[in-house]
């Protein structure tokens, strides 16, 4: 199991620098649309995304899918598709997966209010890949992509990321 806790995430007694949401990390029940919270919890990965033009990417155990400039995954709480992938272009709130910035040259869909969706409990938590100064992110996430692309290859499908409030002992 990886876990998280803010600025570290760990896996197999190694530990790795990670960026969470600028409102910290927060209990699930409170996890509200746009917030900036990292929800606490045990999530599975449901799949992997990445850019084919910037990643290669390694043998993993995920579903996987190569991002296009038509990708994309709705936010908005009112739409139908809420927390799923969608198609650009697309009328409702979403954000795009085909960035400029490199964040999301790869990432890891957790399995966070998608079984089902709820409205307003918050959608689009990746972990991805952090800005080189760990800034904040919009309640995902984020480490180095070397970290992200070394570890995926040694977690199976059953594999869950433990999001902690507190560093346990």
């Amino acid at each position: 199991m990886i876990e998280v806790f803010p600025n570290t995430l760990r896996f197999d007694g190694r530990s790795y620098a990670c960026a969470l949401g600028r409102a910290g990390i927060i209990a699930r029940a409170d996890k509200r649309e746009g917030d900036g919270a990292t929800p606490e919890g045990i999530y599975p990965i449901r799949s992997v995304w990445y850019r084919p033009d910037r990643i290669a990417l390694p043998p993993i155990a995920f579903s996987s899918f190569p991002i296009t400039p038509a990708d994309g995954w709705c936010d908005d709480p009112g739409h139908p598709d809420y927390n799923r992938h969608v198609t650009l272009p697309f009328k409702a709130s979403h954000e795009r997966l085909w960035r400029d910035d490199g964040r999301y040259d790869i990432l890891a869909v957790l399995g966070h209010n998608d079984d089902p969706a709820v409205p307003n409990l918050g959608s689009c938590i990746f972990w991805h890949i952090a800005a080189e100064d760990y800034a904040v992110t919009a309640g995902c996430v984020a480490t180095k992509a070397e970290d992200l692309l070394s570890l995926l290859p040694l977690l199976s499908a059953q594999s869950e990321i433990h999001i902690h409030q507190a560093v346990s002992r």
